[in-house]
């Protein structure tokens, strides 16, 4: 497998515009289940196919992702995400989503503008 080549930033406006058209919303058809952060959108890999044919250190944001993290199921989920070191994983288990996606929406801003003043 080769390395996700997606443009960064596209990959992070992307993911931003999700959360801010509601892609994280709950389902019609299972309403039960909550969205994963990154998991359930488009900017994953493996969005879409239930069999995950594509490696997590494929995709674009593994690099975000702590080398002691970068194994893990669900790498995104430990990407830290403010000044504390606050994971998604941590945020999934003791606040609400309008938090979370609040708190991702401005990582995404952040690694976006981080980007911009690159060049990149």
């Amino acid at each position: 497998m080769t390395k996700d080549q997606r443009d960064l930033r596209e990959l992070l406006e992307e993911a931003l515009k999700f959360i801010e058209q509601g892609g994280y919303g709950r389902s019609v058809r299972t309403p039960w289940r909550p969205k994963s952060i990154f998991q359930d959108s488009r900017s994953c890999l493996n969005y879409a196919a239930p069999d995950r044919p594509h490696p997590c250190s494929d995709c674009a944001l593994i690099d975000f992702v702590e080398p002691e993290h970068q194994e893990d199921s669900v790498p995104c989920h430990q990407i830290p995400i403010n000044e504390l070191g606050t994971t998604i994983e941590e945020l999934d288990q003791s606040e609400n989503q309008q938090k979370v996606e609040r708190l991702v929406k401005d990582w995404l801003r952040v690694r976006m503008s981080e980007l911009e003043s690159k060049g990149q």
